[in-house]
């Protein structure tokens, strides 16, 4: 019997819309795999902070494995024989609580904060096993006198086990260590050598590389699709308002700060509430301090392996993680760290569909002047019984058990509602989830590359026509210009090159926003700088602060640089036994540079395309190191820029500067002038009335 041209038409397209569901399922469980993957290792990282060893190991696989390198001095910490080497849950629990010892979060004044951030995640092709860089960082302190600082990098590697992931084997390689009184320096006074990359700068810009669909994938419907991809876009956009509010919280943008909040938000810190709404929440944020800062004010609140989940209606999130509260005043010589947990909720505003904060609720782990430290237990009561452990998020196992769409869930009112439009609608929404977290393994993969000046690998993450700022200079444009630049500033190294001194770019605290497409995406990220070396005559353990401004692209299927700026430094400490607090004016412009403009117009020689000191950049790049004016060092404030504007109200900040940093003196490199979207800036027309920031 033969079938009309209309009912083949029909099969036809009836076959293809079966592959298309099997293709974006196939797409979604991979993207749905590297969330899951990376909430892993960050729960891991939030067990440790109250000794719960049985739990973390329960993370592992039954063969999973834990290799812990020790840096003894004058061993490779690269090799087996530097390494304590567990495999099991039931021996690395017993390793992991052997090796805290009575510094483990639950003797009482002691700390066990460990950091786990800039995952580099690469899942293979069949999409059951996966890799992972991260960096590491643990303070601890037993409250009797003891204490550690120890740091370095990890490279991992997990496993699919009944849809469920799980840790097959976390490899610890040591860099640097200390106590607090001393500060740290390379483990065990040793040159480093670079720890092997697990990725190609390629690969780092595909971690979820699209795979053949297996014939037993089961196609999820579309309304299962649309569910599951809400919720991805969901975590989005509930990760970068909490990012927001921290970076606003540090340069005490107290309007911009209340405008977040639902109108009836509290801020909570060990279970105590302030009043509901915006006048309760000024009193919170007055107890900071008055809005903006002043010369010689630190309140920087860097934010680790925070997790988001959202609830089964989707109308409802809350995140948690780590806050270490870093707090001085140079004025004073005064200074503090704020241990913090926290467990925020959130809520979607039903008109809007914007979501805004409803609770930051905070729980203090620890509290310290910066002289004393926490060897001795800090300033908090040593018997906390009123003190709860913030309630961890059940996010593992996404894959097995996936939430199932609620009878009251709504979809998004920019869905459609024809199939035949719905299907492309959310590939292209899954693109922009994908584009998050392809945005933060480059970001990341550049922030591991600059640590070992490993200049080649710099270039090949730009885009064709991607450009970076080799700071105080300008920007380099092209692949090739940028690797060449690099070497010209730093020298050529290789992967063999052992290091002295090693500078390691903590690239945190993400705020990934992403074009309507999903093909490009701007971001501001935090630069927390650690310095290490090997000579303990010098002085140790120093630390800066700054702030990148990027743009990222989508070329070739791969997520590239198409921008990359930094703003440098906000503030600095000359020495760990200084801190931020013990910088004065006059050394800050001995630093600096002598608090003029420093006139540098290449790299040996090597012209940038566009300079820092471009009159055109003005006043953009005022204040910052080859700028066209004096420069602003610390303890002096900074002018800090946004290329946002507040994500609730669209409140417009006086600092704005939209887009590349060095388009306006080269018109031809804005994202639209290339083929790509430039992201959008905040929500309503951007008309919003300017404030003032101090």
């Amino acid at each position: 019997m033969k079938l009309s041209i209309p009912a083949v038409l029909a099969v036809v397209t009836a076959a293809s819309a079966a592959e298309s569901l099997a293709s974006l399922t196939a797409d979604l469980h991979r993207a749905e795999s590297v969330r899951e993957i990376k909430n892993l290792q960050k729960t891991y990282a939030q067990l440790a902070a109250h000794g719960l060893w049985n739990n973390m190991s329960a993370l592992f696989a039954e063969d999973g494995v834990l290799v812990w390198g020790q840096g003894k001095p004058g061993a490779d910490i690269l090799a087996a024989a530097d390494a304590i080497s567990s495999t099991g849950p039931a021996a690395i629990a017993a390793f992991l609580k052997s090796d805290a010892g009575k510094m483990d979060g639950i003797e009482p004044g002691s700390l066990h904060a460990l950091i786990h951030e800039m995952p580099v995640i690469t899942l293979s092709a069949d999409g059951q096993t996966a890799k992972g860089r991260w960096h590491s960082q643990r303070f601890l302190g037993d409250g009797l006198g003891k204490t550690k600082i120890q740091g370095g990098l990890m490279e991992n590697e997990y496993v699919l086990t009944g849809n469920t992931w799980k840790i097959k084997l976390i490899r610890y390689y040591p860099l640097y260590d200390g106590d607090y009184k001393k500060g740290w320096n390379n483990v065990g006074n040793n040159s480093l050598p670079i720890v092997p990359y697990h990725y190609t700068p390629d690969e780092a810009g595909d971690p979820i590389t699209q795979a053949s669909t297996s014939a037993d994938t089961k196609p999820l419907t579309l309304e299962e699709l649309q569910y599951r991809i809400t919720r991805l876009n969901d975590e989005d956009e509930v990760r970068n308002l909490q990012h927001t509010a921290g970076y606003y919280v540090d340069r005490r943008m107290w309007p911009d700060v209340i405008d977040l909040f639902t109108v009836d938000g509290t801020v909570s810190v060990d279970g105590r509430a302030t009043a509901p709404g915006p006048a309760g929440i000024q009193t919170a944020l007055d107890r900071m301090g008055p809005e903006g800062l002043t010369t010689g004010i630190l309140n920087d609140h860097p934010i680790y392996h925070m997790i988001v989940s959202i609830s089964p209606d989707g109308k409802e999130a809350t995140s948690r993680g780590l806050e270490i509260g870093m707090i001085g005043d140079s004025n004073q010589k005064t200074s503090e760290w704020r241990f913090c947990e926290f467990r925020h909720r959130y809520a979607k505003d039903n008109t809007t569909g914007i979501w805004k904060i409803k609770e930051l609720a905070y729980t203090r782990l620890m509290v310290a002047s910066y002289a004393e430290g926490w060897s001795q237990g800090g300033l908090l009561p040593r018997n906390n019984t009123t003190r709860k452990i913030p309630a961890y998020l059940d996010i593992l196992g996404r894959l097995a058990n996936a939430t199932q769409k609620p009878a009251n869930w709504t979809s998004p009112s920019s869905s459609s509602s024809n199939p035949t439009t719905l299907l492309p609608d959310l590939r292209r929404r899954l693109s922009r989830s994908t584009a998050f977290d392809s945005t933060e393994n480059i970001s990341a993969a550049y922030g591991y590359y600059i640590d070992d000046i490993l200049c080649d690998a710099i270039g090949a993450l730009h885009a064709t026509k991607g450009f970076k700022e080799s700071p105080g200079v300008g920007w380099y444009q092209t692949p090739a210009r940028i690797s060449q630049a690099c070497s010209a500033r730093y020298g050529d190294r290789n992967l063999t090159t052992l290091r002295a001194n090693v500078p390691l770019h903590w690239r945190i605290q993400p705020v990934i926003i992403v074009s309507h497409d999903g093909r490009s995406a701007n971001t501001r990220i935090r630069n927390l700088q650690i310095m290490t070396t090997r000579d303990t005559g010098s002085t140790p353990g120093g630390f800066n602060g700054g702030m990148y401004h990027d743009q990222f692209v989508l070329e070739g299927g791969r997520r590239k640089i198409w921008c990359l700026t930094i703003d440098e430094f906000y503030w600095t400490s000359a020495s760990w036994k200084g801190g931020w607090a013990g910088v004065n004016s006059s050394t800050a412009v001995a630093r600096r540079g002598g608090g003029i403009k420093e006139k540098r117009q290449g790299i040996n020689g090597f012209v940038p395309d566009v300079a820092v000191s471009d009159p055109k950049l003005d006043p953009r790049e005022v204040g910052f190191n080859g700028g066209p004016a004096a420069v602003v060092a610390w303890p002096r404030i900074l002018r800090m820029w946004w290329s946002f504007r507040n994500p609730v109200s669209g409140r417009v900040p006086e600092a704005y500067w939209t887009g590349c940093v060095p388009c306006k003196a080269r018109p031809e490199w804005y994202l639209e002038a290339n083929g790509w979207e430039e992201p959008p800036t905040g929500p309503g027309n951007g008309t919003a009335a300017v404030v003032r920031v101090r």
